[in-house]
Order: structure tokens, then C-alpha cells, then sequence
């Protein structure tokens, strides 16, 4: 009730605005939603003579300022507004575990302010003539935790759960083999940060913060492999989560199957500060494809930098989180940091090199929640310099079937004398062939890219002048990175030169090669390196090192078996693959392009081809088809009705 207080003031003081025209009405249904990414329908009438600038702001806490919205509708997205003054629209949200409330304001053309610009230089709308506020919306109590997401320890048979809550109450993680006897009980330790916390606007300012609720970390131990888990996160106080299940890592199995990609962000059903990337529905859903079509054969996602993209607007953590967990409740969700995690001004490693490199993309979470909301194997960590805790999560290693896979930081030192240098050489001296023929690194910012992105060329020169030797003498099979909003497989490279593919020749050896795999979601598109000569032409071409360039969205596949590893490109707008490369364990390639053999990995008791699988997808979509079906619609058509349009950048 006290929340609603300073709306009833506000709508009391409008009445003596004599710009302000009779209220309109503003209903909403349900009142209470079950849980995050449920839909709320706003419905409103009574708009005197409506324009495409009316606008519905999205307001949590309820009783925000005007001006400090999460986001924003255009009333004009439902094309009855200019006609009759009325309208709808429906929105999934996120469990932000403070209610919701929505208001109506007019905004004319003469009040634009150039000045005031969001990410695409759009102006932000204005707030001065307030029509009308909804009740307040929340969430039912005691239905659990949310947000829950999977994670590898540094010990085979174990798999971390975290997961956020509203409160740092006790929770537990009750997990067993079998659905309806789940007797094993792990407790999650409890954390969060706070606003003082962050290092710089808007992380810190009052536009974007907002609470971020209780993380709590539990470890589920002495796992079986080849073995179905189930597990649910709760208590019986606060309630518990849905059932989930997963499998987890085989001692000693002798095969490997990830999916890997770069930059996807989160999507929201309205527009915001920053343009959030409606592509990461997609991805999400045909990697859930292919997890449905594994059966019982485990798998891993991994996400290399630039996560969410909240960049200092909080809430869009939970939208990522709410987004993402149907994945990562089933199978571990891994990590590396990226520039739009971590930097800030005042970092504390930022040679004179780097000067233009790490500035100011991370919004000023300074690594913050992403250390926090995530807990990555290993114990790296580097101060902030600031109150704000160490950030970690930056380098790691773990062995999952035939694969070594070591994750490195392009943000944090990592030249010869750092820690991170010094762990990088150590680990991959130490793998054990044997066990793991193939070795995989992945950091964020490209060591190869044919991008025409300047800008990190002094990065990339220091990565080739000290880690490209490890690389080389330690036969790393695969080097992934992101940043670079496209996808780029490269030959067999050391020093921009391409070595034999054939090992009958004397001077063959098996060397690295590199794919840049940021596609997964964030759409703004760096272009092509182009002639030196021809600087302003529209025409780039492609150098004879770069073996295939691709605009799609998508992600990347990785089936490995002792004899075989084969990774393929999979495009979003058709699911299917659209390149292949297969390498043997003594780094011959075999083939490259989209010629190659597709390994299978469907269960091995289904018969069902990949076009059959394609079709269960509409039974597997139902859980993003309020997604689908409301964010999509709601961004485009609110899209189609403004008087501006989206601006591209090289923005990385």
C-alpha cells in the first residue's frame, strides 16, 4: 500500500497540470504472474487524441521516479491506438522481486530532445505529461528460486547449481537418480553486491540499479557418470524449484559434445537504454534442439564473453538468466569474461598500449555481477583497485570427455610475469594427451580476425608476440574467441601464415586453428577488413588465411571422439549447418566447408532424422513461445511505429 502512495501523489499533482486531458483507463491481467517470463497483458482506453509518441513506461520498483523506467512501449505498436485512442499489449517479464507498475504518457514532437539518446541515438521519451498508471503487478510467493544455471567444479563427479532468490534464507539443492526419491541435500551458500558496490555510471546511479536479489551456490557431490540426475533448489519455507535433471561428466568417457559461441545478450519485450539482442532467443532455441536429441549423452554450453550485456542496467541480468535457464538447468553454462563484463576507466591493468582498447563498455559493473552470479572451476581472481570485490571467473581449465578446454581473460594481464601467463603455460605443458587428445582455448578479444576493427590491434599484436607460441609448441587443436559479431574459421595458422594440410609433407605440423564465433546474438556487425589502398570501397575482400566468412547468426557445435573432432557452424534463420571443419587427434584436418561428414548426435536408440527433430520443435518451443511469440512481436511492431530507426555501429 505504501508503495502506491507516491502514484496517487503524482496523479493528484497532474490534475493541476492544465496540459493534462481526462485520465485514460489502464487495466492489467493477471495481477499476480507464477513465475519469470510469464506474460502480463496491459490494456488501455480512453487516450484523447492518440499519437505514435504516447508511451507505456515499465516501472519496477512501482514506485519509481518518472524518468527511471526499465523500459518503454510505444501505445502506437497496437495500430488501434491512433484510431480509436485504445489498445493493448502483452509482455513476459522477469522475476525483478519488486512489483511491477505501468504508466501512460503523451510526448509530442516539439519536446524531443536530441540530447537525450539512448545506445541507437534515439531520443529517450519524455515524462512531463503523465496520463495515467496501472495497479501494481508481482509475483506469487513461495514458488522457489529461479534464474537456475549449471556449472563444472575442478572434481569430476560433482555439478554446482546456482541460482537467485529474494532473501539470503537458507536453500538447499536436494538431488537423487530418480525423479520421485531425490534423498541427497547439499546447502547453498548465500551472496550478493550492492549498489556501492559498482564502479561507475550507470551501474552505481540510480537509472541502473536495482536490486539483485540473494545468489546462492550449492555443489551436488559424488555423481555417477552415465547417470540421470534429478534435482530441485528450495526450501520448504520459501518453496521450491521445478524438477530439473541433468547428466553429468563420464570418468574416462571418449567422447565430447559442447556448444560454443560468443556475445549473445538477453532480449527484452521492450525497448531500453541499451538495444538488447532479440537473436539470443533463437540461438537458445535450436541449441535446445540438439540437447533434446542428445537423450542421456552429457553436453556443455559455453559462452565466451560479452554475456548478457547489461553493461550497468541490472534487471537485464535477470532477463538473461530467466532466458537462458531451460539450458542451463540441464546442462553446465560456462564462461570467460569480455569487455562488455568488465571495463571501466580506472581498471586497474591498462598499459599505455591498451589505452584505446579498455574503456568504459563494461557500464560500470567492473566484473561485479559477473563474478558473483557465476562460479567458473579454479581460484582466479585480480582486484579491482576499488571497493569492489576481486573479479573472477578469468582463467580456468577442466577436462570434459577427450577435450582439454582452457578459458583465458583478453581483459586482464596476461603478458609473461602476470599470474594468468604464468597458469596458461603451466596448464597446457601439463595435459595429458593421452587422456584428452584434443585441447581447446578460449578467450574473448581475437588473436585472427580479417574484421576491420583497428581498434584492438595492439591486443592482438601482444597475444601473437607471447601466447601464439604456447599455442603452437603446445599443439593447441582449437582457439575460439568472440568479440568480432560474426563467424570466421581460419587455416591452420602461426604468424598469418598457413601451414600444410598435408601430413605426408615434410614441413607439416600441426598447428592452431582459429574461429571467431561472436554471432550468437549481438547485432551490431563489424565489417571486413578492406584493400589498404581502397579504404572507403565497399568491398572486402577475403585474404587467403580466413577459409570462410559467414553474416548469420548462429552458434557452433562440437561433437569429439578419440579419433575425431568435428565442429559446425549452425545458422539461426534455418538450423541447419553452413560449415564444417573435422580434425584428427594428430591435428590432420580432414575436411573443411560444408562437405564434411555431419556427426550424428542423436540418441542412439532414435531413428529420427534432423528434419524430424526439427519438428519436435514446436512441442520444445512451448516454453519460449510466449517469448517468441510476445517479444518479437512487441519490439517490431513498436519499431515500426516510431518516427526514427535503428542506428549500426562497429559497436563491439
Amino acid at each position: 500500500m505504501a508503495t502506491m502512495i507516491p502514484l496517487l501523489v503524482i496523479s493528484l499533482l497532474s490534475l493541476l497540470d492544465p496540459s493534462t486531458e481526462s485520465a485514460p483507463s489502464l487495466s492489467i491481467s493477471p495481477k499476480i504472474l507464477s513465475k519469470s517470463g510469464d506474460p502480463i497483458q496491459i490494456r488501455w482506453s480512453g487516450v484523447d487524441s492518440p499519437s505514435s509518441l504516447d508511451w507505456l513506461g515499465i516501472y519496477s520498483p512501482p514506485d519509481s521516479p518518472h524518468d527511471l523506467f526499465i523500459g518503454y512501449v510505444f501505445l502506437s505498436s497496437d495500430p488501434a491506438h491512433l484510431s480509436s485512442g485504445s489498445g493493448s499489449v502483452s509482455l513476459p517479464l522477469p522475476n525483478l522481486r519488486s512489483n511491477y507498475s505501468f504508466r501512460i504518457f503523451r510526448w509530442s514532437e516539439s519536446e524531443v530532445d536530441r540530447t537525450r539518446l539512448d545506445h541507437d541515438h534515439n531520443p529517450l521519451p519524455g515524462a512531463k505529461h503523465f496520463l495515467g498508471a496501472s495497479e501494481e503487478a508481482g509475483f506469487e510467493p513461495g514458488r522457489g528460486p529461479e534464474q537456475v544455471h549449471l556449472s563444472y567444479t575442478d572434481r569430476e563427479d560433482e555439478m554446482r547449481v546456482m541460482f537467485v532468490a529474494e532473501d539470503g534464507g537458507r536453500r538447499y539443492v536436494r538431488y537423487g537418480k530418480r525423479e520421485g526419491k531425490m534423498g541427497e541435500l547439499a546447502t547453498a551458500r548465500a551472496g550478493r553486491y550492492e549498489r556501492d558496490d559498482m564502479c561507475d555510471a550507470p551501474a552505481n546511479d540510480s537509472v541502473g540499479w536495482r536490486d539483485p536479489g540473494w545468489i546462492h551456490d550449492a555443489v551436488m557431490m559424488n555423481l555417477k557418470g552415465g547417470v540421470r540426475y534429478y534435482y530441485q533448489v528450495g526450501s520448504d519455507s520459501g518453496g521450491w524449484s521445478e524438477t530439473y535433471s541433468f547428466m553429468p561428466r563420464a570418468k574416462d568417457s571418449d567422447e565430447t559434445i559442447a556448444f560454443l559461441f560468443g556475445d549473445m545478450g538477453t532480449a527484452t519485450p521492450y525497448t531500453t537504454f541499451y538495444r538488447t539482442q532479440d537473436e539470443s532467443i533463437t540461438t537458445i532455441k535450436w541449441i535446445l534442439r540438439d540437447i533434446e536429441a542428445l537423450g542421456n549423452r552429457p553436453s556443455f554450453v559455453s559462452h565466451i564473453g560479452d554475456i548478457s550485456y547489461a553493461r550497468g542496467y541490472s534487471w537485464l541480468w535477470d532477463h538473461f538468466f530467466t532466458q537462458i535457464e531451460p539450458v542451463a538447468a540441464q546442462v553446465p553454462y560456462h564462461v570467460c569474461i569480455g569487455n562488455h563484463e568488465y571495463d571501466w576507466p580506472s581498471q586497474p591493468w591498462k598499459p599505455e598500449w591498451a589505452r584505446t582498447i579498455y574503456g568504459t563498455d563494461g557500464g560500470g559493473e567492473c566484473g561485479v555481477p559477473y563474478s558473483l552470479r557465476f562460479n567458473m572451476p579454479g581460484n582466479s581472481s585480480e582486484p579491482t583497485g576499488m571497493k569492489a570485490p576481486a573479479t573472477r571467473n578469468l582463467y580456468y581449465s577442466f577436462d570434459m570427455g577427450v577435450i582439454h578446454f582452457l578459458y583465458m581473460s583478453t581483459e586482464t594481464n596476461f603478458l609473461p610475469g602476470s599470474k594468468q601467463y604464468d597458469f596458461i603455460k603451466a596448464d597446457l605443458e601439463s595435459v595429458d594427451r593421452k587422456k584428452t587428445p584434443f585441447v581447446i582455448v578460449q578467450g574473448h578479444r581475437p588473436m585472427y580476425t580479417t574484421s576491420y576493427e583497428s581498434n584492438d590491434r595492439p591486443i592482438r599484436e601482444k597475444m601473437m608476440q607471447h601466447l601464439e607460441p604456447l599455442l603452437v609448441k603446445n599443439k593447441v587443436t582449437l582457439v575460439l574467441w568472440g568479440h568480432v559479431h560474426r563467424y570466421e574459421r581460419f587455416c591452420p595458422i602461426n604468424n598469418f601464415t598457413c601451414g600444410s594440410t598435408d601430413p605426408a609433407k615434410d614441413n607439416w605440423e600441426a598447428l592452431p586453428i582459429h574461429i571467431v564465433l561472436g554471432m550468437a546474438g549481438q547485432d551490431w556487425q563489424s565489417i571486413w577488413q578492406p584493400r589498404p589502398d581502397h579504404l572507403t570501397d565497399p568491398i572486402y575482400p577475403q585474404p587467403q588465411r580466413s577459409l570462410y566468412r559467414g553474416g548469420e547468426f548462429g552458434y557452433t557445435r562440437l561433437v569429439a571422439t578419440r579419433e575425431k573432432l568435428v565442429l559446425s557452424y549452425i545458422g539461426n534463420h534455418d538450423g541447419q549447418v553452413h560449415d564444417t571443419v573435422e580434425i584428427l587427434a594428430s591435428g590432420e584436418v580432414l575436411n573443411s566447408g560444408t562437405s564434411g561428414a555431419e556427426p550424428n548426435i542423436e540418441a542412439p536408440e532414435s531413428f529420427f532424422s534432423w528434419f524430424v527433430k526439427g519438428a519436435c520443435v514446436l512441442v520444445l518451443g512451448a516454453f519460449v513461445g510466449y517469448i517468441l511469440g510476445y517479444i518479437l512481436h512487441a519490439r517490431r511492431e513498436a519499431a515500426s511505429q516510431r518516427s526514427w530507426t535503428p542506428v549500426k555501429s562497429d559497436d563491439l
